[in-house]
């Protein structure tokens, strides 16, 4: 299908494929990786041995519920063992991984990946889909202002880049102010980062006397967090560039696995060629067909050997949409990643997501980016402390931003807060993944 003279879809066959077909070769290619890791992986003969499961028993979508999930701390016993730094959940031999990346650690102990070459390509192939599907052609020059390091972060991005014909910049040990001004000096038309950093891009060049608007940036992808899913942080970004701005989600251990496209359905869609994605009801485990129902997401990379990712679970939490307008029978996520099983947690009796209050700070325009939430237990009781800037040239207008904020909190989440405003500028600055909600409690 093409837009305007323009190739809508990179892998036209896949992403158009019925349903029934599409999930016919699902079922196919998830018998295929569940053998390739029990006749290859100590990691998962012994999940599955011990749940008395082989990979001749999935025999249909009833059969795969029963396949046994897997989590971090499997992977991190799993390299306690032989061959180092990998352990037993390697299923190819140490000389054939050419590359390495291991997870930020922000959960625990950071959890080593390997990568073939043949999964490298693999990784530059499911992001080629989500640069395709948001409009970056041969004719884009793409900044990637991140510093090139042992996460994945961009790293895939980058190569498939280049790989659909982009020239790409590496920003890698340039700061803020320097990246500003070589987009600016090269005349960028496209760049990747965090919604933290997008943000904070923009402040830094209004800072040099420069308006993001008239650097020419064409569009903007994020990732790293669900800020771009969010609607108030998204207008922010897109206000601040003057252009459109693009989710994607993906992770070291499963690969990037959704993207947002140029309808803007509300949430990315799910590359369900390259992935399995399960959502499963927060409390029982039963599987989620519905839309608008949230459940933890569990997700399987079809095509990634040296270290597979079957059933992993993800401890984020999302919940389908409607099919999207482009005509890709890939399902969406409405709203994106709404929140992480490890987050959401209870406060005062009450279900609670920081994403929540993400979406009430950036919907005030008088409130700067950035923001911290902290919960902590006093005399017995709970109690969430929230620290926002107010923009200098609103500094006047505290009483009336303070209401409106405690009544926008509370509408949406059913809480009472504690404010602290704190002077422009102050609070912690990020380039990579945010960490703004603390919980003091545990």
């Amino acid at each position: 299908m093409q837009v305007n003279g323009v190739d809508l879809y990179w892998n036209p066959y896949l992403e158009t494929m019925p349903r029934e077909m599409l999930r016919n070769l699902q079922l196919k290619k998830f018998k295929r990786i569940l053998k390739w890791g029990y006749e290859n992986s100590g990691l998962y003969r012994r999940l599955y041995d011990q749940a008395g499961l082989t990979p001749e028993d999935i025999k249909t979508w009833d059969d795969v519920a029963g396949v046994p999930m897997l989590e971090k701390e499997h992977y991190r016993s799993a390299q306690a063992k032989e061959p180092w730094p990998y352990g037993d959940s390697l299923c190819v031999p140490l000389e054939e991984v050419t590359a390495y990346r291991q997870t930020s650690g922000t959960t625990g102990q950071p959890v080593y990946q390997p990568d073939t070459w043949q999964d490298w390509e693999w990784w530059s192939e499911c992001w080629a889909y989500t640069l395709w599907a948001q409009g970056f052609r041969n004719t884009d020059r793409v900044f990637i202002p991140f510093g090139y390091n042992i996460f994945v972060a961009y790293w895939a991005g980058h190569y498939a880049a280049e790989k659909i014909g982009c020239e790409v910049i590496p920003g890698g040990i340039l700061n803020t102010e320097e990246r500003i001004l070589k987009m600016k000096e090269l005349r960028a038309s496209a760049f990747m980062a965090t919604p933290t950093y997008v943000l904070g891009m923009a402040e830094t060049a209004e800072k040099l006397g420069i308006d993001p608007r008239t650097l020419g940036i064409k569009r903007i992808l994020c990732a790293g967090e669900p800020g771009a899913s969010i609607p108030p942080t998204k207008r922010r970004m897109e206000e601040a560039w003057g252009t459109d701005v693009y989710d994607h989600i993906g992770a070291t251990e499963i690969g990037g696995w959704a993207y947002e496209c140029t309808a803007k359905p509300g949430g990315p869609h799910v590359n369900e060629a390259m992935f399995l994605v399960e959502l499963i009801d927060l409390e029982d485990g039963s599987p989620i067909e519905e839309p608008g129902k949230p459940g933890r997401v569990v997700i399987t990379a079809f095509d990634r050997r040296a270290q597979p990712c079957i059933r992993f679970d993800s401890k984020d939490v999302a919940m389908w949409g409607e099919p999207c307008a482009c005509g890709r029978s890939f399902r969406v996520l409405k709203g994106g990643v709404i929140g992480r099983v490890d987050h959401i947690t209870k406060i005062k009796g009450v279900l609670f997501s920081p994403s929540a209050v993400e979406e009430v700070v950036r919907d005030i325009p008088e409130l700067g980016n950035e923001f911290e939430l902290v919960v902590r237990k006093k005399n017995d009781l709970d109690e969430l402390i929230l620290k926002v800037e107010i923009l200098p040239h609103c500094c006047h207008q505290e009483n009336k931003i303070k209401e409106a904020l405690l009544r926008n909190l509370r509408l949406k989440t059913n809480l009472n807060y504690y404010l602290e405003f704190h002077p422009y500028g102050t609070l912690p600055r990020y380039e990579v993944k945010s960490r703004r909600f603390k919980d003091l409690r545990k």
